[in-house]
């Protein structure tokens, strides 16, 4: 039990040694989240059958196939607003086709990690607006990305599981 706490220790100090030592820490550490997200979002649009992107929970809640079109959205709001970019006019995908949505939801995080490539951390507190026309600095345009992966992937997690289905991340490897 000593060895196994005192190598988490070690392993915990290393990596707050690496990130320290490293120019741009807050956009480096998004840019490593991304990868991971991605996956897990294009994965459980992957694991939900075609038919069932109507599906929505309670009447209350969006279909699943809105659901995607909310995370393609917010990709592409967000990840121009960190990068200072002009957002793309994108054609919107029908809600209930899976292809579509996928091939949208793909393209949405290619142009996530091509404008991110081009952010760093000196830029984070400048001022940009936000919805409503609210101003905010930067940094929240990638605090918000994070907080949305992250609460879409839920989202979608809950759908699968709610249709008998694993989310990718339950899956056995």
């Amino acid at each position: 039990m000593k060895r196994t706490l005192a190598f988490v220790l070690v392993c915990c100090a290393l990596a707050a040694t690496s990130y320290a030592q490293k120019k741009n820490p807050v956009t480096t550490v998004i840019k490593e989240i991304m990868p991971r997200q991605q996956k897990n979002l294009e994965g459980a649009v992957e694991t939900m059958p075609a038919d069932k992107f109507s599906f929505k929970p309670t009447e209350a809640q969006m279909t699943f196939g809105h659901l995607v079109s909310h995370v393609i959205d917010s990709n592409y709001y967000l990840c121009a607003k960190a990068a200072d970019l002009p957002r793309p006019k994108v054609e919107e995908a029908k809600e209930t086709d899976k292809d579509a949505l996928l091939a949208t939801l793909r393209a949405s995080f290619d142009f996530c990690n091509t404008s991110l490539a081009k952010v760093d951390d000196s830029k984070l507190g400048d001022e940009i607006e936000a919805y409503g026309g609210r101003k905010v600095p930067r940094a929240w345009a990638l605090i918000a990305l994070t907080n949305d992966w992250a609460d879409h992937y839920a989202a979608a997690s809950t759908y699968l599981r709610l249709n008998g289905l694993l989310p990718p991340t339950a899956q056995k490897k």
